[in-house]
């Protein structure tokens, strides 16, 4: 039985529909989880043939488990991830049991924002920063505003603006009581617009995937709450982004891979915000299907197999995706206007995330995010305002 083992899925987004690709390529698809109510929904996992649960973060547990599935008939042909922070675990584990075409040691770097940092500081695109040791205080000479921000950090979560000297004190020692003996980073403040880019290296030769352009709502965290993919991309801003992602995949000696960059557009050139080692989560998939014609996840999977991904896009069309957050924190009694939303110009793709009883709150990460709208037009401004009109329709009804 060839079977692709999963470390973690998400119940919507890139990483299940990665899932369903694997099953839809032909694969058993194996899943190792650390979320019980998985379990407990399991039969909302029809793609999923086995689930297992157990610790994802114990490489030994996994280990034996996978050295079962191969004496009971389970001939794996991969491990992978599509979620953080297993990208590296999953990839140490194919290095073991499976032919790993990717970079496990790339891979470790890039899910550790400082380790990313240092190894890229020398490049022209690294923006000024500084490592905060557990109880140090920080001492340099800075103009304000910065970034405080964790290492290890996800969906925004423990990325925070600091305007002055008593913001940045205060972020610093939030940060080290959360994690006592990790080091914070300190950034520079970039302005600029800030652009997506979705990657694949095959063989040593880079695609551009997509480039979106985001819409990022400043509040207590950096949220992005809306996507515009490209369907022409500028030579300029296509030329400059080219240049950056040539660098980094040197840098890393990546040969085979998935990754997406974050970047800003400064009057000094293109500077980097962040690199991961995979698809981005949510609509990212959905997105690049309806824009392009084909699954990112489903080809990245042939990737990681040895097949050569078929990444030439079947039509272009502009696509912006809205998503939809609340104002304050409630029991959710339900949700209105998803059909009317679903009926609005332009509108490919409607999905709504929380279900009754859910608690909600106003975004403090990506996972405050609860509804999306993607919406195509015959330029990015029709699509953005066919996503926006149809994105208004939904409300959720909450009680305190």
């Amino acid at each position: 039985m060839k079977t692709i083992i999963f470390i973690g899925t998400n119940k919507s987004g890139s990483s299940r529909e990665a899932v369903r690709a694997a099953e839809k390529l032909g694969y058993l698809t194996v899943l190792f989880t650390n979320r019980e109510k998985q379990l407990q929904q399991r039969k909302e996992y029809p793609d999923v043939h086995k689930m297992i649960f157990i610790d994802t973060s114990n490489l030994e547990k996994m280990r034996a488990e996978i050295r079962n599935l191969r004496l009971t008939g389970f001939e794996i042909k991969t491990i992978v991830s599509f979620v953080d922070p297993f990208v590296h675990i999953a990839s140490v584990l194919c290095d073991e049991f499976c032919h790993n075409l990717t970079s496990t040691k790339a891979i470790e770097i890039m899910e550790d924002k400082e380790k990313t940092r240092n190894f890229l500081k020398d490049q022209p695109y690294s923006p000024m920063f500084y490592s905060i040791r557990p109880n140090q205080s920080f001492s340099y000479k800075t103009e304000y505003p910065l970034i405080v921000k964790s290492p290890k950090s996800t969906g925004s979560k423990d990325v925070l603006l600091a305007t002055n000297k008593s913001q940045l004190e205060n972020h610093l020692q939030v940060l080290q009581s959360k994690n006592p003996n990790e080091t914070i980073i300190i950034e520079e403040f970039i302005e600029g617009p800030q652009y997506l880019v979705e990657a694949l290296v095959y063989q040593e030769k880079n695609h551009i995937i997509g480039i979106f352009e985001q819409e990022i709502r400043n509040g207590k965290r950096f949220i992005i709450t809306g996507y515009g993919l490209l369907a022409n991309v500028p030579d300029d801003i296509q030329t400059g982004i080219e240049k950056v992602l040539q660098s980094i995949v040197n840098k890393f000696g990546i040969q085979n891979g998935a990754l997406h960059l974050e970047l800003r557009l400064t009057k000094n050139g293109w500077k980097l915000i962040e690199i991961n080692p995979r698809i981005s989560g949510g609509a990212m998939n959905s997105m690049i299907l309806a824009a392009f014609g084909f699954s990112l996840v489903e080809e990245t999977l042939k990737l990681f197999l040895g097949e050569k991904p078929n990444v030439e896009a079947k039509h272009r069309k502009f696509i912006f995706t809205k998503y939809v957050t609340v104002n304050r924190k409630g029991i959710l009694e339900k949700v209105i206007g998803k059909t009317r939303a679903s009926k609005a110009a332009g509108v490919v793709e409607v999905y709504v995330k929380p279900k009754r009883g859910a608690t909600l709150s106003p975004p403090l990460s990506m996972g405050h995010r609860y509804a999306y709208v993607i919406a195509e037009g015959a330029s990015l401004a029709e699509a953005e305002n066919n996503a926006n009109a149809a994105a208004k329709e939904i409300q959720f009804i909450l009680k305190v």
